[in-house]
């Protein structure tokens, strides 16, 4: 990390160190999440209509929570 931080180091201190840390933390577990998504749309758009099956809300927000 001190070779990060300092007069040599691409960060004035560690605070602003650890702020871009956590920063790209964030946008990396925002792109885990949005390549999952994508995924499950891609295998859902894929199957044929038939195998579709109509669902109320209270079905779609009970199956999430299990």
């Amino acid at each position: 990390m001190s070779a990060n931080v300092g007069d040599d180091g691409s960060y004035e201190n560690v605070s602003e160190y650890i702020r871009d840390l956590i920063r790209r933390d964030k946008e990396r577990a925002e792109q885990d999440a949005f390549n999952r998504l994508k995924g499950e749309l891609t295998h859902a758009f894929a199957a044929p209509e038939e195998t579709y099956q109509p669902l109320t809300a209270a079905e779609v927000i009970a199956r999430n929570r299990a």
